[in-house]
């Protein structure tokens, strides 16, 4: 079920209901659930489940469920089993055949891009990036290609050493940070990934509080992606050769406006001329 991601007022009244009518209410960290749940006047019996006891408390949870028992299943903010130890919990269930329903609710994923103003037609979730030096560097490395705008989350301790290592792997891109979503001090920050970089650094000031979601523009599509099918290279060197160049350097200078390999446009080319 879907809770506040910042702003209670954004509770819907299907997750109030669902709240109501349960069982129990399985929460990421109770003592932040309790405090909804007083807020709204919602007494329930509250089960821890997080990372580090999702195994035991699963299997608790689940027992539960098969007894007959309604459960709530929430995260501190958002929705759960998004980048949360919640998506083992709907697996299991499933497996077991208890049925699973969501009461949907805000997503700072969709949030974050909606404000940001970024390319939104396509987009990849990458979650957080891990706080292995060598593991973040080879994720951003697998992703550097990917033309999708991505969408990252990350605390505020760990910006600095993010923002440095995504400008060394990815380049200079344009991005938003968008922190504190919902709440009175929100802000997006449109910017680059240089200037992020430098603003943030380790050694520079004081990091402003407030989980961030970093939004990120894909890499930009090569020349023979963006305009010229092979073909259309192979006819424009067909051209060069026309005007009285080598079929040889039509292709180097085909290959050098398009994008495409100048073998294949020589192979284009002999293949045409043989035909």
């Amino acid at each position: 079920m879907g809770t506040p991601i910042g702003n209670l007022g954004d509770i819907s009244p299907r997750a109030l209901q669902a709240m109501e009518d349960c069982d129990f209410i399985a929460a990421e960290d109770t003592r932040v659930t309790m405090k909804l749940l007083n807020h709204f006047g919602i007494k329930k019996p509250l089960i821890s489940y997080y990372e580090h006891n999702k195994r035991s408390s699963g299997e608790v949870i689940t027992a539960r469920l098969l007894a007959g028992e309604n459960c709530v299943l929430v995260t501190d903010a958002g929705m759960p089993a998004i980048s949360d130890p919640g998506e083992n919990i709907v697996d299991k269930c499933h497996d077991l055949g208890i049925t699973v329903t969501c009461a949907p609710g805000p997503s700072a994923v969709v949030t974050a891009l909606a404000v940001s103003g970024m390319p939104s037609g396509r987009f990849a979730f990458e979650g957080f990036l891990s706080v292995n030096k060598k593991s973040r560097r080879e994720h951003l490395l697998e992703i550097r290609d990917e033309k999708r705008t991505m969408i990252f989350y990350e605390a505020p301790h760990k910006l600095p050493a993010m923002l440095a290592d995504m400008y060394e792997a990815l380049g200079e891109r344009r991005i938003a940070i968008v922190r504190e979503l919902t709440k009175v001090h929100e802000e997006v920050i449109r910017t680059t990934l240089s200037q992020a970089a430098e603003k943030y650094a380790a050694d520079g000031g004081e990091i402003p509080r407030g989980e961030f979601v970093i939004i990120i523009e894909g890499a930009a599509q090569s020349a023979s992606e963006e305009h010229y099918t092979p073909e259309q290279a192979a006819d424009m060197a067909r051209s060069l050769i026309s005007g009285g160049m080598s079929l040889s350097e039509a292709a180097k200078q085909a290959a050098k406006a398009t994008g495409h390999k100048k073998g294949d446009i020589y192979k284009l080319l002999v293949s045409g001329d043989s035909e």
